[in-house]
C-alpha cells in the first residue's frame, strides 16, 4: 500500500524532478561532528537516536524542497506510523482545518484559502499529500499574522491583553526575547538598534516560541514520534530561535538539525565556514532557478 502511495508521491514531484536528469548533483550534505559529506539515508538513521529533525530552509530554493518532501517520506518508510510534520508555513489557530483537508472532509480550494497556505503552497504541497494519503500528523505551528502584526506594532506585552482562549493559540506569556548571538544575528541583518528593529524582534521571537511550543506540546503528547520541522533557516540556524526554545520548553528531547541554502561555492564548498549552522549543513546549486 505504502508503495502505491508513494508512486503517486512521485507524480506530484514530477514538475521538480524535471528541473535536472539527476537531482543528487544539484545538492551536497555534510555531517559536522563526522566531518564528512553524507546521504540523506545517513540522516535517517541517526533519527533513530532522536526525536525532532529540523530543516532549516531558504523559503525559495528549488533543490531544498525536493529534499524536504524526501526526507519526510524517508521517515515515513523507515519509522512507519512515527512521522509526523510541524511547519512554519501554516498557523495554530487552523489547525482544525488541517486536520479537516487531512482527513478528506474538505477540498483543497477550501483548505487552501481557509488555512492561508502561503502564496508558495506548490513547493510544500507534496508534503501535505503525503501526509493525506498516509494519515500522517501535520501541524500548524507559526502564531497567526494578526498577533504578530499586534507584536509589531504594540511589542509582546500587548498579548497579554488576549482573551484566555486566544491565549490558547500562542505560547504561554511572557515570552522571553533572546539576548546574546540571536539578538545580534538580527540586528545585522535589519540594521540599527531602533525601536522599529526591537519590535519587530520581539516579532521574531514571538514565531520562534509558539512554534517551539507547538512542537513541544505535540511530542509530550506523541512520545514515540519522529518530528520533522520545516522552517526558515534562520530560526534554527546555529540551534538558536525556535530550536533554542523548544530545548527549553522540552529539554528531554533529542534535537537534530540541518542548514539547508543556496552556496555559492557549491562547486568546492567551505564546510568549515558552515560548521557552526547545524549538524547537517545542505548546500544546493546556486544555478538552478528559484521557485519565486
Amino acid at each position: 500500500m505504502i508503495k502505491r502511495k508513494l508512486f503517486i508521491l512521485i507524480c506530484l514531484l514530477i514538475p521538480i524532478i524535471g528541473m535536472a536528469q539527476d537531482i543528487s548533483r544539484h545538492y551536497k550534505i555534510y555531517d559536522v561532528k563526522k566531518q564528512k559529506t553524507i546521504s540523506l539515508d545517513d540522516i535517517i538513521t541517526d533519527l533513530g537516536a532522536a526525536n525532532v529533525l529540523f530543516f532549516g530552509e531558504e523559503h525559495n530554493d528549488s533543490i531544498g524542497h525536493y529534499l524536504e518532501v524526501t526526507l519526510f517520506q524517508k521517515i515515513a518508510v523507515a519509522y512507519p506510523g512515527k512521522a509526523a510534520l510541524t511547519m512554519e508555513m501554516f498557523h495554530t489557530d487552523v489547525q482544525p482545518v488541517i486536520n479537516e483537508y487531512l482527513s478528506g472532509i474538505i477540498s483543497e480550494k477550501n483548505f487552501i484559502k481557509e488555512a492561508r497556505a502561503w502564496n508558495n503552497y506548490k513547493d510544500y504541497k507534496p508534503m501535505i499529500e503525503f501526509a493525506k494519503l498516509n494519515k500522517l500528523d501535520v501541524i500548524g505551528g507559526n502564531g497567526a499574522a494578526r498577533y504578530s502584526n499586534a507584536v509589531t506594532k504594540s511589542g509582546l506585552e500587548t498579548l497579554n491583553q488576549l482573551s484566555a482562549n486566544s491565549k490558547e493559540f500562542i505560547a504561554p506569556l511572557p515570552i522571553d526575547t533572546a539576548t546574546g548571538r540571536y539578538y545580534d544575528k538580527f540586528i545585522e541583518t535589519l540594521g540599527g538598534h531602533s525601536m522599529g528593529p526591537m519590535k519587530i524582534y520581539q516579532t521574531q521571537n514571538f514565531w520562534d516560541a509558539t512554534m517551539a511550543w507547538s512542537i513541544a506540546k505535540y511530542a509530550k503528547n506523541n512520545k514515540d514520534k519522529k518530528i520533522f520541522q520545516v522552517n526558515g533557516r534562520f530560526h534554527s540556524d546555529e540551534k538558536l530561535g525556535t530550536l533554542a526554545k523548544l530545548s527549553k520548553y522540552a529539554p528531554k528531547l533529542k534535537i537534530l538539525n540541518i542548514s539547508a541554502f543556496s552556496a555559492a561555492d557549491f562547486d568546492n564548498p567551505d564546510w568549515k565556514k558552515y560548521a557552526a549552522l547545524g549538524d547537517y549543513i545542505i548546500v544546493t546549486d546556486p544555478t538552478l532557478k528559484r521557485t519565486f
